[in-house]
């Protein structure tokens, strides 16, 4: 089997300053290589195989592996993967209600997302 090999598209990740707040710019790419490595850092933690979060979640070892390896995957699969290793609040999370993060946000109506 050939191990995974992970290929950023920048070597500095790009810092923009807004209102006092720091955030660090990714593109597409390097925010799934990202997810994808988290992904199997989770997996191993659980000490689950590959083989057997295949078999357990219906999504194919290949889309799986190449998942982990590139970080391309459908939405659907991913909610299967994640389900199967008893994660659904991850996805359930994704795109949650705002909650503010100051008491002026309560006053003034202005919320992040969590």
């Amino acid at each position: 089997m050939q191990a995974c090999r992970v290929i950023r598209a920048f070597d500095l990740d790009i810092i923009l300053s807004i209102g006092g707040l720091a955030m660090i710019l990714e593109t597409p790419m390097e925010m799934a290589l990202g997810a994808a490595k988290r992904f199997r850092k989770l997996r191993k933690a659980k000490n689950v195989t590959l083989k057997a979060l295949s078999e357990k979640s219906g999504v194919p070892y290949s889309t799986l592996r190449r998942f982990e390896c590139k970080g391309e995957i459908s939405f659907l699969s991913l909610v299967k993967l994640t389900s199967a290793l008893g994660e659904d609040r991850q996805i359930t999370d994704l795109f949650s209600e705002s909650v503010p993060l100051s008491i002026e946000e309560v006053i003034h109506g202005n919320r992040r997302k969590a």
